[in-house]
């Protein structure tokens, strides 16, 4: 914008009023904010990519990221800041600029990476706990437990809830543990049909999910009811969503 005469700088001085947005990989100064970057560069630059890679398991090497995060998160940070610029704009009848670097924005996404990486030694550690979240089915599910009795209870394929492990009650037994926590749950579902599984997990408070395609996804009665894609008339009369 610099190069048309469009920047901040030289519209504020005819529009004093003037909320302008920038969004770039690196932001608008500092040593790296001529370089050019796509968002799979700022996945890796972030350190997002390897934050990723550790929970995967025996994975070593990152694989390329074909869903774009980092556009979609870091204009939704644009948005929030565009809106609350607005709201301060009507306030004061000032305008502002607002630098917005797709860096900064997902390295915001890596919370508990940031923590270890300040705080080695008491930073908190979850991958040994979140990174098996797959559970086997006849197919496979997610699962997320977040609270204590979701943690410790071993559905039942007859829904009951059993503390099979009730040495698990406690959050650092389950951290030290987890492996035979869930080896006892996989014993439990592993021969059944993923949607039985996910029955008793929504009967017990277990968060989880099947793992879908995003057709699936689209199909889910839940997006039908909230109306949450527009329904378009095609030439035939019939509606398509």
């Amino acid at each position: 914008m610099q190069r048309f005469g469009l920047d901040y700088p030289s519209l504020k001085a005819i529009k004093r009023d003037l909320v302008f947005c920038a969004i770039s990989g690196y932001g608008q100064t500092g040593p790296s904010a001529g370089l050019p970057a796509y968002a799979p560069v700022i996945h890796a630059a972030s350190g997002y990519d390897l934050a990723h890679l550790a929970y995967q398991g025996g994975e070593r090497r990152p694989d390329y990221c074909g869903i774009y995060i980092a556009d979609v998160v870091t204009g939704t940070y644009a948005f929030g800041a565009i809106m609350t610029a607005l709201f301060q704009r009507e306030r004061t009848g000032e305008g502002q600029s607002i630098d917005c670097s797709m860096l900064e924005s997902m390295l915001s996404l890596t919370l508990s990476e940031i923590q270890l990486a300040q705080f080695p030694d008491r930073a908190a550690r979850t991958a040994g706990i979140s990174g098996r979240s797959r559970q086997r089915t006849a197919g496979s599910i997610c699962r997320s437990p977040a609270s204590a009795p979701s943690r410790t209870s071993r559905p039942r394929s007859d829904g009951a809830t059993g503390l099979r492990i009730r040495a698990l009650r406690n959050y650092p037994d389950r951290r030290a543990n987890w492996g035979q926590l869930i080896d006892e749950l996989e014993r439990w579902s592993r021969e059944l049909p993923s949607a039985e599984v996910q029955a008793v997990f929504d009967k017990q408070g277990v968060p989880s999910s099947p793992y879908r395609t995003v057709k699936e996804a689209m199909d889910d009665p839940q997006l039908a009811h909230r109306g949450s894609f527009a329904e378009i008339q095609d030439k035939g009369g019939t509606f398509a969503p």
